[in-house]
């Protein structure tokens, strides 16, 4: 579980049980009344009122807080009152001290709420923003079944640079595209941003897959550096690793090209193999720097019942405490009888437990099936 997550379980949890708790510092306030008269007047308790309102902070609000502070100070005037040294300079002093503490806490709770407030906020903009930027992909193209899976390397994190998407065309076939940008951070996010603009703007319009790779590798170079300085071109590494794939209707293959990226898994039954193209071409955003105008399509067989599964070095990377890399190989073939949606969910279990929560980069599994006709 995330960091993230731990919080709003958290605030949940004190949000539903503040009224129960509440029980809690009353409780204490009560006892220290009664037992401070009591006990022989040499022998002060007072001093412990002042848990109440520590107490209530870790879980009610500024007028709940509040409202314990005035019990407390009540209290303290009443063990005063009936302990006949009201003007004394110690229950004086042991009640302003109880003002002042209750003054603190209430001004921690009003801190700590407006904090929560603008935080909420931040994510339901951010939330907003992966949501436009990293669509789901449809559950259902043509004869496929596709899922999608974004595991972020920070806890905090929602993007970063692995991306996905997917288009259908007019000539009856489904385009997906998956890649890993260079770095990570807000670079990262923009780069992938842009990737993902051209793949959606162009993925249906361009005749061939090789025109599509032509065009977001031209796209990529183009915004990456229209603004930059000859001297900052000569050091420019903005690039992404990225796999191409073209998946007809009515044909049992795959069309794929690939820019540096870990080869596709295809799984039929128990039997596993990666597509290993003849050509790797360079990574997206490097055509240009070494003239690369056309791009070769490697084709494989992928028929009705098949599970493809595309994903980023992030998942064959991710390492043990013991510095043991994930077997994704071998772990796959366990659910090829699955639907996409349960081969990822027993993915990120798995890949999670493999890592103990903690991965060092960004992870992103695509995985499609070609229905039965």
């Amino acid at each position: 579980m995330t960091f993230r997550l731990r919080l709003d379980a958290w605030r949940s949890w004190r949000l539903g049980h503040a009224p129960a708790l509440m029980v809690i510092p009353i409780g204490l306030i009560v006892l220290v009344c009664v037992v401070d008269v009591l006990l022989p007047e040499r022998i002060h308790l007072g001093p412990l009122l002042v848990a109440a309102p520590a107490i209530t902070v870790a879980f009610a609000g500024a007028r709940m807080t509040a409202l314990m502070g005035a019990l407390a100070v009540a209290a303290q005037v009443l063990i005063g009152t009936i302990r006949g040294g009201l003007t004394t300079a110690n229950i004086q002093a042991q009640i302003a001290a109880l003002i002042v503490v209750s003054a603190v806490c209430v001004i921690i709770c009003v801190v700590r709420d407006r904090s929560e407030r603008q935080l909420e906020q931040v994510r339901s903009v951010a939330a907003v923003a992966q949501g436009v930027l990293l669509q789901p992909l449809p559950a259902h193209a043509g004869p496929l079944r596709i899922a999608g899976m974004y595991i972020p390397a920070a806890e905090e994190a929602d993007l970063g640079g692995d991306l996905y998407a997917a288009a259908r065309t007019a000539h009856g076939s489904t385009r997906l595209l998956i890649g890993d940008v260079r770095g990570n951070g807000l670079a990262a996010i923009n780069n992938s941003a842009l990737l993902l603009g051209a793949f959606r703007a162009a993925a249906h319009r361009q005749a061939t897959l090789p025109q599509l790779a032509v065009h977001l590798d031209a796209a990529f170079r183009w915004d990456a550096s229209q603004w930059r300085s000859r001297e900052d071109l000569d050091t420019n590494e903005d690039f992404a690793t990225a796999m191409l794939l073209d998946i007809p209707d009515d044909e049992p293959v795959v069309h794929v090209i690939a820019c540096g990226h870990p080869p596709p898994l295809l799984l039929r039954g128990r039997w596993i193999a990666p597509l290993t193209t003849e050509a790797s071409h360079l990574p997206i955003g490097f055509g240009g720097a070494f003239d690369v105008t056309s791009y070769q399509v490697q084709t494989f067989p992928f028929e009705a019942g098949d599970l493809l599964l595309l994903y980023t070095d992030g998942v064959i990377e991710a390492r043990s405490t013991g510095g043991d890399f994930y077997p994704f190989t071998e772990r796959a073939p366990r659910w090829t009888k699955d639907n996409p949606d349960q081969v990822l969910s027993h993915l990120r279990e798995d890949l999670r437990a493999h890592v103990h929560g903690h991965l060092e980069d960004d992870a992103a599994v695509v995985a499609i099936r070609r229905a039965a006709p």
